[in-house]
């Protein structure tokens, strides 16, 4: 039995839709750098492997997109995973560690992004701040404001 794939499965089992994304960036950064590895042994074969299982990734991020509800965030990412997929097929052509190594951290910031949804999502709700009278809001919503 395989412990990797073990605790893969127990992460996505009853996971939220933002935690998925967030596994699949991380499994796409994990497959990008053991593509690194393979290219620095010199293993073309095992590169190639990689980098395709990345694109698969990439191809379920993008096959998960609601375009009707995501609005501007899901076409943003949308550019953003066919710009990704190009340039993992120019790192893949022209054999380069450097466009390799910007294609994760591409990937990377974005994962923090979606950690930040994530985090955001679980924060406990805080109680609405105390009832205002109407002077108070009348006087704040004039544009002025004291702290």
């Amino acid at each position: 039995m395989n412990p990797g794939l073990s605790y893969r499965e127990a992460a996505v089992a009853g996971a939220s839709p933002v935690r998925l994304v967030i596994l699949l960036y991380e499994q796409a950064v994990e497959d990008l750098r053991r593509a690194l590895a393979a290219q620095g042994r010199g293993d073309i074969e095992g590169r190639t492997r990689e980098i395709d299982h990345a694109l698969v990734v990439l191809g379920h991020l993008q096959a998960s997109l609601d375009k009707d509800r995501g609005g501007q965030v899901a076409r943003n990412l949308e550019r953003f995973y066919e710009q990704l997929r190009a340039g993992l097929v120019e790192a893949q052509f022209q054999q380069s560690v450097a466009m390799l190594e910007q294609q994760i951290a591409h990937l990377m910031l974005v994962h923090e992004a979606w950690c930040e949804v994530e985090r955001a999502a679980s924060a406990p709700v805080h109680a609405s701040p105390p009832a205002q009278s109407q002077g108070e809001q009348e006087h704040r919503s004039s544009g002025e404001w004291n702290a």
